[in-house]
């Protein structure tokens, strides 16, 4: 049997406490700013794991 030692909530919590961190004192305003350049970061991350995964199952063919 096999044991997980991968806690989803406590996963959750961190980043959430991690955001509440950076975002404390914030305006809305600047909020706002954290947040758009937050998505930014993510599409790009996500963008370049799609590449590398697509070229590393096209490289098998």
């Amino acid at each position: 049997m096999r044991t997980n030692k991968f806690d989803c909530v406590e996963m959750k919590r961190k980043g959430a406490r991690k955001v509440y961190e950076a975002t404390k004192g914030m305006t809305v305003a600047e909020e706002v700013e954290y947040w758009r350049k937050r998505t930014r970061e993510a599409r790009r991350w996500l963008a370049a794991g799609t590449a590398t995964k697509s070229a590393s199952r096209t490289a098998g063919r």
